[in-house]
């Protein structure tokens, strides 16, 4: 079979290689599945540079959230077990962990619904207790775990503040059903934030950013508030004042949703119940703003490191994978 292989660590345009690979064997309690799309994620970025939480011995396949083909059929949604990621046409995952497909979606929108809707739904349901007619404040709202956050704050019945960088991505933002969009480049992000909500703030603030992006979130969060920490996308991490979120009474929230398949997995079930029923009366929609074949894949891993794409771009393998 076809694998995109890591050997040595680096920026994922130079280190990711397409080889001509053995079919994976499962090991107990896994199962093999065909690859039917494969979502880009920038952790996937952080994989191929050594830079993320788990580092996977080389040589290895990215890819670590795929909408894939099991041996009798059903079409389910898994997170590959590294060293065998999604980016080839077979991987490995462990079989307790998969969900169904919603049929509402397809293979990549299905591929799209998984780490970062269950994390916008854990960061603002679980963490934040987003209520309807809160003020939600949610960065780089046109990427791909920003765009999840826009759709789920929308159906939880939240007025949306949706801050991106550049008129491309405030486009998307408008698209996606921010009330407000706030490009970064050209406007005071904190002006515009006080002037959006006659100076109270927002609610909940979904940060998958950090460095800047947080320092504008404490200026702007409302009393009693919600800051929601789901990642460090700009590469900085920023060092929290606690003084200021006791003066200002206000609360940060870590969110890793990956604990949550080892410490309380039946909520990552109820929690795709609940993203199933949304997909299927169209409250949320994955945006996949581009469909690669598989030969594209390290092209697709590199833009999404750089920033520079909407939504979520998925790499689409055909039917009838090669041995």
């Amino acid at each position: 079979m076809q694998a995109w292989q890591v050997h040595e660590n680096g920026e994922p345009s130079e280190v990711m290689r397409l080889a001509d690979v053995e079919r994976p064997t499962p090991g107990d309690g896994q199962v093999l599945l065909r690859v039917r799309a494969a979502n880009v994620n920038f952790p996937d970025a952080l994989l191929c540079r050594g830079h993320y939480q788990i580092r996977p011995p080389l040589p290895f396949t990215p890819g670590v959230e795929i909408c894939g083909e099991t041996e009798d059929g059903r079409r389910v949604l898994a997170n590959p077990a590294l060293p065998y990621g999604g980016f080839a046409e077979y991987a490995v995952a462990d079989a307790a962990a998969l969900l169904p497909a919603p049929e509402s979606l397809d293979d990549a929108e299905a591929a799209a619904l998984h780490i970062g809707y269950q994390t916008g739904w854990f960061g603002l349901h679980r963490r934040a207790h987003l209520e309807a007619g809160e003020t939600l404040l949610v960065h780089a709202a046109a990427g791909g775990v920003g765009s999840a956050a826009v759709q789920l704050g929308k159906a939880a019945g939240a007025r949306v503040i949706g801050v991106v960088g550049g008129a491309d991505k405030a486009a998307v933002a408008r698209e996606l059903g921010c009330d407000v969009v706030i490009d970064r480049r050209a406007e005071d992000v904190v002006a515009a934030v006080k002037e959006a909500t006659g100076g109270r703030g927002a609610d909940v603030i979904y940060d998958p950013v950090g460095g800047e992006a947080y320092a504008q979130s404490a200026k702007t969060v409302a009393f009693e508030g919600r800051i929601v920490v789901v990642g460090f996308a700009s590469g900085t991490i920023p060092s929290p004042a606690l003084n200021h979120a006791l003066v200002k009474n206000y609360s940060i929230l870590g969110l890793h949703w990956g604990l949550y398949n080892t410490k309380n997995p039946k909520l990552v079930q109820h929690c795709h119940e609940q993203l199933t029923e949304l997909a299927a009366r169209g409250a949320i929609k994955p945006l996949v703003s581009e469909r690669v074949p598989l030969d594209g894949a390290a092209t697709a891993v590199q833009r999404v490191a750089d920033g520079v794409t909407t939504g979520r771009v998925a790499v689409v393998l055909e039917k009838g994978a090669a041995a």
